[in-house]
């Protein structure tokens, strides 16, 4: 197991809805909500460590009922630092 926890790598494009999100793959978010829903916090927030090309950040994945999968906000400092717009795919890498 990685110091910093379990890992999850996938890749998916970024989309726009008043925040810029990453949606995970089925198969990543039932993974991580098998393993990791009991860690949850309030409206399914669960925090996390991300990693997108060369930048790191602490944040949060959200649980989403409707869709059944997570949703990774994206900072602009980071779409700004990695070049990143709407419907960019993006390797992402997460340690919870």
């Amino acid at each position: 197991m990685n110091p910093k926890g379990m890992t999850y790598t996938f890749t998916a494009k970024v989309w726009y809805s008043e925040w810029y999100f990453v949606s995970l793959p089925q198969d990543t978010a039932n993974a991580i909500r098998q393993r990791f829903k009991y860690c949850e916090e309030g409206w399914g927030r669960l925090k996390v460590t991300a990693k997108i090309g060369g930048s790191e950040w602490k944040t949060a994945i959200w649980f989403d009922t409707k869709s059944q999968t997570y949703f990774l906000p994206v900072k602009k400092d980071i779409r700004t630092k990695e070049k990143i717009g709407i419907d960019t795919a993006v390797t992402v890498t997460l340690w919870i």
